[in-house]
């Protein structure tokens, strides 16, 4: 069975992606938000990104070709950007620590 056609790899991408549009549509809001509002919203966000880098080690790790095709578009897109997957997650980490710094008493 090739990777993209598993239950569970389907389930979980599927999630993933929801789970984003749904944050990224409340984060519209986040400046509305009080302390204890962006508190779990940067929560929210910090086990998205653990959840996407978990999902994206397991294309990393799979011997599938479409897997590999994956990692490799991902990669080829980021470098257009001048940046790798691990600089993209170090990024979005080092925004999320702002946002906690900025609401820190």
């Amino acid at each position: 069975m090739g990777f993209f056609e598993s239950e569970v790899v389907q389930n979980e991408a599927r999630k993933l992606f929801e789970d984003y549009q749904s944050l990224m549509q409340l984060g519209g809001e986040y400046g509305k938000f009080d302390r204890e509002g962006k508190k779990l919203f940067i929560d929210q966000m910090e086990a998205l990104m653990e959840r996407y880098k978990i999902f994206m080690k397991r294309f990393e790790l799979s011997d599938d070709f479409m897997a590999q095709m994956t990692v490799q578009q991902l990669k080829t897109q980021l470098n257009q950007f001048g940046i790798t997957p691990q600089q993209m997650f170090d990024q979005m980490n080092v925004t999320l620590e702002r946002m906690k710094s900025e609401i820190e008493p």
